[in-house]
């Protein structure tokens, strides 16, 4: 059995990540030294929920065919919504085209280093505002997606899961953690990102594999299974997201007007395919443009 220690020093936490990541990093484009930072924000927009084997053809393709801000920006947002494809969650693909207007139009087409002008994007919250500024720009900031998350509630806080929202304590705790210079605070964040996508993983994580396992808290405490609120699975049949899939998938494909017929094709049940089908209207992503008629937005 292996002995555990104490608690980590920082510095020798951030070390240990590191040295971890620079060994074991999967090779992803997003992460190259020539990825522009408009390159890095479609990534980031790509890979919420999304696993990175489905982004990464998804992620060429784009770029391939919008370069730039300004490129997609030229295009109509029905565009964005048919390249994404099933990525799932389309609105991130109107969020995405929504910045891409926006940086053109206010940041000369380029994506803007500082923090504050990031966050003030359409559709760029908290945690990609900070992912942007640290990988793209290399600046110091505290990157909290769900992986970094549960890297530091079980190796630092000693509990199998964070909570279902981030909460001020974890924040003020990954802010607590960054390295002191700019460039070794974005290695480290992307560096914890991988730790939690590959070893630390939510349901059958590698311990024994982990560069932490001697001085992790969870670990420490015997690995106490969590004790919080009933963590929320994800469903997909039956649901009205599935629905909306495959309405969104006829519109696609159709690259014009798509009468309701044969929108109700898809779907046997009406109350349900009319309820997605408004949805999809309320949300922007599809456009009547007759009674009885629809498009992707232009």
């Amino acid at each position: 059995m292996v002995a555990i220690t104490a608690v980590i020093p920082a510095p020798l936490l951030h070390t240990t990540v590191i040295d971890w990541y620079e060994a074991n990093a999967r090779d992803l484009p997003w992460r190259t030294p020539h990825a522009s930072p408009w390159a890095v924000m479609v990534s980031e927009f790509m890979l919420q929920q999304t696993p990175v084997k489905r982004v990464l053809p998804a992620y060429a393709a784009w770029l391939e065919r919008w370069p730039t801000p300004a490129d997609l920006a030229a295009d109509a947002p029905g565009e964005a919504v048919r390249m994404w494809g099933r990525l799932g969650y389309p609105r991130r693909a109107l969020r995405l085209h929504a910045a891409a207007v926006a940086i053109t139009e206010q940041h000369a087409g380029r994506v803007p280093e500082d923090h504050a002008a990031l966050l003030a994007l359409p559709g760029v919250g908290e945690y990609t505002a900070a992912a942007v500024a640290s990988f793209a720009f290399r600046q110091r900031h505290a990157v909290l997606d769900t992986n970094v998350r549960r890297v530091l509630a079980r190796a630092v806080t000693g509990v199998e899961y964070p909570a279902q929202a981030t909460t001020a304590a974890e924040r003020r705790t990954a802010t607590g953690l960054l390295p002191d210079t700019a460039e070794t605070a974005a290695t480290w964040g992307v560096a914890v990102m991988e730790l939690g996508a590959l070893v630390c993983t939510a349901r059958s994580p590698e311990c024994t594999g982990c560069p932490l396992l001697r001085h992790c808290a969870w670990q420490r405490a015997g690995r106490p299974p969590y004790q919080g609120p009933a963590r929320r699975g994800q469903t997909y049949e039956g649901t009205d997201r599935q629905v909306r899939g495959k309405l969104l998938a006829v519109l696609r494909e159709a690259h014009g007007e798509v009468p309701q017929a044969r929108l109700d094709e898809v779907w046997p049940e009406p109350v349900q395919r009319a309820r997605a089908l408004d949805g999809l209207v309320a949300d922007g992503l599809v456009e009547p443009v007759a009674p009885g008629v629809y498009r992707l937005p232009q």
